[in-house]
């Protein structure tokens, strides 16, 4: 069996800005047939088990696409990379890890480990509404901060790479209406290990 040279990961979410692994090159790709949306309640990193927050998951959705980076990690780094993503993505089991198909900005075609939410796990929260997703997110916090920031992060890095989020835009206005304004807000660099790829 011939050994890959190239390995790629699909971020969406804290692993655009905090991927915890070396990166040999960092595209802007696309993964059809999922949408980035704030389906999975956080009970250790940007909530707690009494007043969970919510993070970020692919939902599976086959009119959708969703825009992100896809991360190169160079062969010698991968096992460890891969060790750390599983830590980091699947401590309480709300993701799946699936190799999936992501079209490259550059129009480059490949394979890439993506974490997909698990509709059937107790932490999933698909149907709330925007406006009640604003509500947790204003008030959640978590052992990396307040929920709001991993909004804001979010939202920041992707529109500092060109991609709008209609959706997570208009999330993001509600939950800096509850919050009002915050000096710190979107400043927490931090990963949600809960954790949004």
């Amino acid at each position: 069996m011939k050994e890959r040279l190239e390995y790629w990961v699909f971020a969406y979410g804290s692993l655009m800005w905090d991927p915890g692994f070396p990166v040999a090159e960092a595209v802007g790709a696309r993964l059809a047939g999922f949408a980035r949306r704030f389906c999975l309640r956080s009970v250790v990193y940007r909530g707690t088990e009494e007043a969970p927050g919510l993070v970020l998951g692919l939902d599976a959705d086959i009119a959708a696409s969703c825009q992100g980076l896809a991360l190169r990690v160079a062969a010698p780094d991968w096992p460890e990379a891969l060790q750390g993503l599983r830590a980091r993505e699947l401590t309480t089991n709300a993701y799946e890890e699936r190799m999936l198909a992501v079209t490259l900005q550059d129009g480059r075609e490949v394979e890439a480990v993506a974490y997909v939410t698990r509709p059937d796990h107790v932490q999933y929260a698909g149907a709330l509404k925007l406006e009640e997703q604003a509500r947790i997110i204003a008030v959640a916090r978590g052992g990396r901060g307040p929920n709001a920031d991993y909004l804001f992060n979010t939202t920041l890095h992707l529109a500092q790479m060109g991609v709008e989020d209609i959706d997570l835009d208009a999330l993001s206005r509600q939950v800096r209406c509850l919050i009002g304004p915050r000096e710190d807000a979107g400043d927490d660099a931090e990963n949600d290990a809960e954790p949004p790829a």
